[in-house]
C-alpha cells in the first residue's frame, strides 16, 4: 500500500488550536456587535445552483467560481461531437457549484423565504466562501465572511448605521488608523455616462476597481483595449483628481443619475459626520468601484493603513438583486467583514490579548485512580462556575503531568493526594508565578471567578 504524502490544496488551511482561539475572538466581536445592531443569525449551504451564482459577478467573478461535477458518471448523458468546447461541455457536466460569496445566496434565501420574513429585514451570516483565485497573502481560494445586511428598504439610515457598525469593531478590535472608504455607482454611472461609455459601464468599473493594484496608466491601456476612446480618458482624469464630494457638483452637472449618486453620498457623509466615529476616518474616494455586477448605489470599503494588505470589508447598496430569482423592488445594503485579512492585521499589529489562547485555565495531577475518583466532583464543580477544567488522563510521572501543563499555557495545577482527600484543602500551584497556596474547592473557584 502506497503512502499518499501530506499536503493541502493551493489555496486552502489549516488552523491550529492557538490560531482559532484568536479567529474566535474576532468571531466573537464581530458577532456581538451585529446582535447589538439587530441583525440576527441566518446560514445557507455550502453548493448553490449553478445558476443561482453565475451572472451575478461579472465575467471576472464567474471564472472564478468552483464547479463541482455531476454525482456518479457524469460523463454518459453528454453530447460529445467536434463542435464541443470547454464551456459547452460544462453546461452538460456542471450543475452545482461552491458559493462565492455570501450576499447572492441570501438574495436567493430571501426570495424563497419571503413569506416567512419580516421586512425590513436584517441579518448576519458568518460562513466560509470559495474561489478559484491565485493564493497570495491575504488571499485564499477557501476564506471566512461575515455579512451583515438590511433588506426590503432604501433608506440610506441603513448606510450610516453599516458605517457606524465598521467603525464600532474596528474600535473593539482596537485596529487604528483605519479609513472607511466611500462611494456611489451612481456617481460612477455619470462619470461614465459623460465619458460616452455608458455601454462599456461594466468593464470601465471592473478595470477602475484594479487602479490600485496596477496604477492609471495600466488602467487606461486596459479601457483602450475595451474600447473606450482616447479622448474620455481626460474627463476621467478630471475625476480622478476630484478630492471631495462637492468638487464633483459642477463636473456631474449634466448628469441626472450622477448628481442623484452626489445627494445619497452627502446624506450619508452628513448623518456620520453629526453622529461621530469612534475610531475610523470615513473618507471619499472617486476610486472606489467595488467591481461586482449587482451594486447600484453607496459602495464602503475598509483599509487598515498601517498594514499593506487591501481592504479588510467592503460592501454597498444593490437594487435589483432579488428580481434574479423572480421578486422585483426589493432593495438591499450590506457590507463583511474580511476575517483573514483582519487576522494578519491584528497580528502584525501585535493586537491579540494575551489570555485568548488558553482553553485550560485548572488541571488536576493524577496521582491514581482514588485520587482522580476524588477530583471528579471537583471538575464538576470548576466547571458548573464556568472555569475551564481538566484533569491529566493517566497517572503518569509528574515531570511529564507538568510539561503537558506548561506546553498547554495551564494556569494553575491542582495536586491532591491522600493530606488533601482527607482534609478537602487542595495544594494550588500558580504556574506563572510557581507560588503554591492551599485552597478549599470554595474559596478556589471564589478566586478564578
Amino acid at each position: 500500500m502506497s503512502n499518499t504524502k501530506p499536503i493541502l490544496p493551493k489555496g486552502m488551511r489549516d488552523f491550529t488550536s492557538e490560531v482559532m482561539f484568536r479567529r474566535n475572538y474576532i468571531f466573537e466581536t464581530v458577532k456581538s456587535a451585529f446582535e447589538r445592531y439587530g441583525y440576527a443569525p441566518i446560514e445557507t449551504p455550502a453548493m448553490e445552483n449553478i445558476g443561482t451564482l453565475t451572472g451575478k459577478y461579472g465575467d471576472e467573478g464567474d471564472r472564478l467560481i468552483f464547479k463541482i461535477l455531476n454525482s456518479g458518471d457524469y460523463l454518459s448523458k453528454t453530447d460529445l461531437n467536434d463542435s464541443t468546447t470547454s464551456k459547452s461541455l460544462t453546461k452538460q457536466i456542471v450543475e452545482k457549484a461552491l458559493r462565492y460569496d455570501l450576499t447572492v445566496p441570501f438574495a436567493r434565501f430571501v426570495v424563497q423565504n419571503r413569506n416567512e420574513i419580516t421586512f425590513p429585514f436584517k441579518r448576519y451570516q458568518m460562513q466560509n466562501v470559495w474561489r478559484a483565485d491565485r493564493p497570495q497573502k491575504g488571499r485564499y481560494r477557501e476564506f471566512y465572511q461575515c455579512d451583515a445586511d438590511v433588506i426590503g428598504t432604501d433608506s440610506l439610515l441603513c448606510e450610516v448605521e453599516l458605517v457606524q457598525l465598521y467603525d464600532d469593531v474596528c474600535s473593539q478590535l482596537k485596529i487604528p488608523n483605519v479609513d472607511i472608504c466611500i462611494n456611489n455607482r451612481k456617481v460612477l454611472s455619470g462619470m461614465v455616462e459623460l465619458m460616452g461609455a455608458t455601454d462599456l459601464f461594466e468593464d470601465v468599473v471592473i478595470t477602475l476597481d484594479k487602479l490600485n493594484a496596477i496604477g492609471l496608466e495600466k488602467v487606461k491601456e486596459e479601457l483602450l483595449e475595451k474600447g473606450v476612446k482616447s479622448e474620455s480618458l481626460s474627463i476621467l482624469d478630471t475625476f480622478l483628481n476630484t478630492k471631495t464630494v462637492s468638487d464633483l457638483s459642477s463636473l456631474l452637472e449634466q448628469s441626472e443619475i450622477g448628481k442623484k449618486g452626489l445627494e445619497e453620498l452627502q446624506f450619508v457623509i452628513d448623518n456620520v459626520t453629526k453622529l461621530g466615529l469612534q475610531s475610523a476616518n470615513l473618507v471619499f474616494d472617486i476610486t472606489l468601484a467595488r467591481g461586482l455586477n449587482y451594486y447600484t448605489g453607496c459602495i464602503l470599503e475598509v483599509k487598515a493603513n498601517d498594514v499593506k494588505i487591501g481592504s479588510i470589508g467592503g460592501g454597498g447598496r444593490y437594487d435589483d438583486l432579488t428580481s434574479n430569482f423572480g421578486l422585483k423592488d426589493v432593495s438591499g445594503v450590506g457590507i463583511s467583514f474580511g476575517i483573514d485579512r483582519i487576522y494578519l492585521v491584528m497580528e502584525e499589529l501585535g493586537l491579540f490579548p494575551n489570555n485568548i489562547d488558553v482553553s485550560t485555565k485548572v488541571m488536576f495531577a493524577n496521582f491514581g485512580f482514588d485520587e482522580a475518583a476524588f477530583c471528579l466532583p471537583l471538575l464538576k464543580q470548576l466547571r458548573a462556575a464556568g472555569i475551564s477544567s481538566e484533569l491529566y488522563p493517566i497517572n503518569a510521572k509528574m515531570k511529564k503531568q507538568m510539561t503537558y501543563a506548561n506546553n498547554k499555557g495551564v494556569k494553575f495545577v491542582i495536586m491532591v493526594g491522600e493530606d488533601e482527600m482527607e482534609s478537602g484543602i487542595l495544594s494550588v500551584k500558580n504556574m506563572e508565578s510557581g507560588e503554591q497556596s492551599n485552597l478549599s474547592i470554595a474559596d478556589l473557584i471564589k478566586q478564578l471567578s
